[in-house]
């Protein structure tokens, strides 16, 4: 059994959402199995033990001791005041998947006999379509950082490389300065579950990344300064949270209406890469989806564009029959 990890520390705000002491130490025994075995990420972690001393509370208030003698019952119970407490399909479902894993895991290590979370039903969740941009705003956004300051630099070359690699928000973010290969125009990176991959990249984003080497990125070096990539102010790779402050600015200075988030640079790269003709299985190693399924979203998404673009240009479209029925009118 790996070793659980560190507890953390008892500041207000985390006793109030922490396990009940009876509860603890199996759910930490699994986060660390999920962290060495998997290489989960710290952020997937943290929700992870957020649902499980969520429902460990709730266990504990109709009398449960503790996760080995848990029923399905009682876990149900959790979920449906979770439903009538107006939680969407999606937080149901991953709350339901923390409860699961943790019930594999004590079968697994012969803490209980029986896997309590087997039988009980999902949430039907219904996936959404992901939103993307145009080619027109994908060139208005990239345009947008100015090209003359340190930070306009660094930020042009983080849009560039993004929507060049379909890199996720974490893996662009994390980039160290031997990551790239700026003449075979190849970026490595360590995806979910630690899984290295080669993603290839145009030029007009490997020149942006040159530019921002040769004159951004000493403005943003400190003393303490590593091989970090893409540095804040403060010398530290730039966070997550920067980066999405920084791409709403950005979409908003370029007059992009829609709401724009990091991901939607990975969305678009991946239907405009469809759109033009690209394998989907190519598009599956570049994103680092592990299942095909997940790539495929995107054949929906391109064809929801036809049907779309059918609609407004076909004589016989949509477009065209409400203009006939007018006429007739």
């Amino acid at each position: 059994m790996p070793p659980p990890r560190a507890p953390r520390k008892p500041d207000s705000a985390v006793a109030e959402n922490s396990a009940p002491a009876e509860f603890v130490e199996d759910m930490q025994a699994l986060l660390a199995h999920l962290e060495l075995e998997r290489g989960l990420s710290r952020h997937t972690l943290d929700a992870y033990e957020s649902d499980l001393a969520q429902c460990a509370r709730h266990l504990h208030e109709v009398g449960v001791k503790n996760w080995r003698t848990a029923k399905a019952e009682q876990v149900s119970s959790w979920l449906v005041a979770l439903t009538k407490a107006d939680y969407s399909v999606a937080s149901l479902a991953r709350k339901l998947t923390s409860v699961r894993l943790l019930a594999r895991y004590l079968v697994r290590e012969n803490l209980r006999r029986d896997d309590f979370a087997a039988l009980l039903p999902g949430p039907k969740l219904r996936r959404k379509l992901p939103g993307t941009l145009t080619a027109a705003e994908v060139a208005r956004l990239l345009e947008a950082p100015t090209a003359t300051t340190p930070h306009g630099l660094r930020d042009r070359a983080m849009l560039e490389l993004m929507y060049s690699s379909g890199l996720r928000v974490s893996e662009l973010c994390a980039l160290k300065l031997q990551s790239l290969d700026l003449e075979q125009l190849v970026v490595r990176v360590f995806g979910k579950g630690a899984k290295e991959r080669i993603v290839p990249f145009g030029q007009p984003a490997a020149a942006a990344v040159q530019i921002y080497l040769s004159g951004g990125r000493a403005a943003h070096v400190k003393a303490r300064t590593g091989s970090e990539l893409f540095l804040s102010q403060q010398g530290k790779a730039i966070s997550r949270k920067m980066f999405w402050v920084l791409i709403k600015q950005h979409a908003q200075r370029a007059g992009i209406t829609k709401p724009v988030k990091p991901h939607l640079l990975r969305h678009s790269f991946a239907t405009h890469l469809l759109a033009h003709g690209a394998d989907l299985r190519s598009i599956q190693e570049m994103l680092g989806h592990a299942d095909l399924a997940t790539t495929q979203i995107y054949t929906a998404v391109e064809g929801r564009r036809l049907i779309d673009e059918h609609a407004k240009h076909n004589p016989r479209g949509k477009a065209g029959r409400e203009r006939g029925a007018g006429r007739r009118e």
